[in-house]
């Protein structure tokens, strides 16, 4: 294939490729032992979405926002009129709904997974109520981790979490709407540590086929062990047609929420190359793409924006892969030769070619450089900064 036709196709590929921000992204969040505060940070439902606006006006690519139940809408459905002014006042859709079923105190032992039939049926009951506000707001997916699993070796019923979680995701799937998905995240370990109800892709697909046609599954780049082959699971989804999505973020060790690229690139962009490797386009074209991060370090309009344009800058290289070439070496077994014809992918500098998309589409060639030199930031530090300087930094 010529050069320039795959750069031609790199652009007309990269229209195409959005990915949504989550709301939490911008608020005060922390450690496992204290928040460190941040005098920018989003406290208001309000202010993350003129976070996110501003985001998008600068990539062009986060239409959406994710939004968390119990901390953004906490009077559930009541609250969607609040939502839908705020997406007409910042142009900014609301995304993803996420239930929250780990932080209530009576979640100490589980929520659907529980031994307690009533805490399993709050729980299902807040599982339904998501559906509802995910309607409300024309919302397509409910994005669903449980949390629930066990410490200690016969401390509980594995078998019985099992049906319990059949039976309360089919009720959950049950309600969606036409159009509407569920989406179900897998996690090894954390906060449980001998066994996690929904530990792995495998059981997470079997869940979402229990469930029912409209349940998929959800990967998140941080939730494996160390060395897993994230893109085998990936190609494994979309041959059994489970991929819904991705919350991508990534590690050093395990679930550290670190911005995209940033300890590993070349795995972010294997796992692009394994999806536009697929030839039922009609397999991706629903695909969802979300960040999931923790910016404790970072300043949090920066760290967003950065990770951003870090996945339009993989997602362009991986759109440069020959595969025609690749297919061709693969099939004569020349592994040297089909590596490289990756590698070649994957060092090609991008950056002129996303400046120049950017460019021609009225947005800033350098959305980072563009919001340091936008006064955005040092406006919501001023705005901001008491009210943050106020707030507890520990969770005891």
């Amino acid at each position: 294939m010529h050069i320039d036709d795959r750069f031609q196709r790199v652009t007309e590929q990269l229209g195409d490729f959005v990915i949504e921000i989550p709301s939490w992204g911008f608020a005060n969040t922390g450690t496992r032992f204290g928040k460190y505060l941040q005098a920018g940070a989003a406290g208001t439902l309000e202010e993350k979405f003129a976070d996110a606006a501003q985001v998008h006006a600068l990539t062009g690519a986060t239409p959406t926002l994710a939004l968390h139940v119990l901390w953004d809408l906490p009077a559930g459905v009541a609250d969607a009129h609040r939502v839908e002014h705020l997406v007409g006042q910042f142009g900014v859709r609301a995304g993803s709904i996420n239930p929250n079923l780990f932080q209530d105190q009576e979640y100490k032992f589980g929520s659907i997974c529980n031994p307690d039939g009533a805490i399993r049926r709050k729980a299902i009951d807040h599982l339904l109520d998501s559906v509802e506000i995910a309607k409300a707001l024309g919302s397509r997916d409910v994005s669903l981790w449980v949390s629930d699993g066990s410490n200690y070796p016969g401390a509980q019923s594995i078998r019985n979490r099992i049906e319990w979680l059949e039976g309360s995701l089919r009720l959950t799937h049950d309600a969606l709407g036409e159009g509407q998905r569920l989406l179900i995240e897998y996690k090894p370990f954390e906060p449980a540590f001998y066994h996690t109800d929904i530990a792995d892709w495998g059981m997470a697909a079997q869940f979402a086929r229990f469930a029912g046609p409209q349940a998929f599954v959800l990967v998140d780049t941080g939730h494996h062990y160390q060395s897993q082959n994230i893109e085998q699971i990936v190609a494994w989804l979309l041959h059994l047609r489970l991929l819904g999505g991705f919350h991508f973020n990534d590690r050093r060790y395990a679930d550290d929420d670190l911005t995209i690229g940033s300890i590993d690139p070349y795995q972010v962009f294997r796992i692009f190359h394994e999806i536009l490797s697929e030839k039922n386009r009609a397999a991706i074209r629903d695909v969802a793409y979300m960040i999931d991060q923790s910016h404790n370090i970072k300043t949090k309009l920066e760290a967003m924006v950065q990770t951003v344009v870090s996945a339009q800058e993989l997602f362009a290289k991986a759109s440069l892969v020959d595969r025609e070439q690749l297919a061709s070496f693969q099939a004569d077994a020349k592994t040297v030769e089909a590596e490289e014809c990756l590698r070649e992918a994957f060092w090609t500098d991008v950056r002129p070619l996303l400046r120049d998309w950017r460019e021609r589409r009225g947005l800033p060639q350098d959305p980072l450089k563009a919001l340091r030199e936008s006064g955005y930031l040092e406006k919501i530090e001023r705005e901001r900064k008491a009210r943050n300087a106020s707030l507890s930094t520990s969770y005891a």
